[in-house]
């Protein structure tokens, strides 16, 4: 192959619509590999309650608006449904279930490309592989010993299995929020805890407060440091239910704990709190373990990238990697990708090492 696209969520289906664009033929010059049983990337994971009414913004794929979504129905099912259609339209060919196991150098200025399906050869790489595979758990002393029960977002079922449960939510973010507004109309009490004072944000969020959020986490990536998500630098708006459940007291927040306990967490001040639960919404990591033969990661544990392309090998790309790891950032970072890639072919004939 020319590319191996590796993911098939916004980001990889916007980099295979370019790549369409740009002549190029699926499975004759490129491919497209989803780990995934179904089209829908990460949102086909997403929880039942999550409906798409409640998702902060979701920008079309390139070629194809996303229209008539009904806002009561399952976000999972809105934007599954318009993924399946948009890859058959634009007929991009995702050879799913795959998985990518490990990605290294190959023969004659290829890379190698170890898959479920066979090992593939290509002479650039387009890594759309997101986050959702890699939930981050944190760890404190005494957890071990913890007698209820523990999850993380990546495995929240809905707010209908905590009826007349004691919750405790970890994290700050707009998940974390969620849960807990959801939790709180059913459990028997509800406890929220972050490691810093949430920030919100107030009034209209433009491009010009989108460019500024997106360049703080760009920052960071240009200096090899792991990404933080765009959400974390934007605050959380503060819109009519974050008003109510201010006032109702459910988003009354604490600061982390110091430990686990066998019935719940305890603070250095003595401070302690019995729950039947712990739901960690902590957010992610960015799934790039396949890429470790590449040797491709900075001392500060990220990948240094300039635009799309990572600094120490130009034949790889990641989109839908820090500043570009939304709905609108992806799409860009594919249409970028794919640019930059076409003046990589251009210039390397099939055989000749690039770089």
């Amino acid at each position: 192959m020319d590319v191996v696209v590796i993911g098939a969520g916004q980001a990889g289906l916007s980099a295979a619509f370019h790549l369409r664009r740009a002549g190029l033929e699926p499975d004759r010059d490129f491919v497209v590999l989803d780990h995934a049983p179904h089209p829908g990337g990460a949102w086909q994971f997403r929880w039942p309650s999550l409906t798409y009414g409640k998702v902060h913004g979701m920008h079309a794929l390139p070629g194809m608006e996303l229209t008539g979504a009904d806002p009561a129905r399952p976000s999972s099912e809105v934007i599954g449904a318009y993924f399946d259609t948009y890859e058959r339209t634009f007929d991009l060919r995702v050879h799913r279930p795959v998985d990518v196991t490990a990605v290294g150098e190959g023969e004659d200025g290829r890379l190698r490309v170890e898959t479920s399906e066979g090992v593939y050869a290509t002479r650039a790489l387009i890594n759309a592989t997101g986050t959702w595979d890699r939930p981050f758990w944190p760890r404190y002393p005494g957890q071990e010993t913890f007698r209820g029960r523990e999850l993380h977002t990546a495995d929240y079922p809905g707010p209908a299995e905590f009826a007349g449960k004691r919750v405790l939510v970890v994290g700050g973010g707009a998940s974390g929020t969620q849960h807990l507004m959801e939790i709180a109309e059913v459990a028997a009490g509800t406890t929220w805890v972050t490691r810093r004072e949430p920030v919100y944000r107030e009034g209209p969020f433009g491009e010009e407060e989108g460019r500024a959020a997106v360049a703080l986490v760009e920052e960071r990536v240009r200096r090899g440091l792991p990404p933080r998500s765009v959400v974390s630098v934007t605050g959380l708006p503060l819109n009519d239910a974050i008003r109510e459940a201010r006032e109702r007291g459910i988003l009354d927040r604490l600061p982390m704990f110091d430990r686990i306990t066998p019935t719940g967490v305890a603070w250095a001040d003595g401070r302690t709190a019995d729950v039947d639960v712990i739901l960690w919404a902590t957010g992610f990591r960015a799934a790039i373990d396949h890429l470790t033969p590449l040797r491709l990661r900075e001392p500060g544990g990220g990948i240094r990238v300039e635009g799309t392309r990572a600094v120490r090998d130009e034949r790889v790309h990641l989109v839908g990697y820090g500043p570009s790891a939304s709905t609108i950032g992806a799409n860009r970072a594919g249409r970028a990708a794919v640019s930059d890639i076409r003046r990589l072919l251009a210039r390397e004939p099939a055989g000749v090492a690039a770089g």
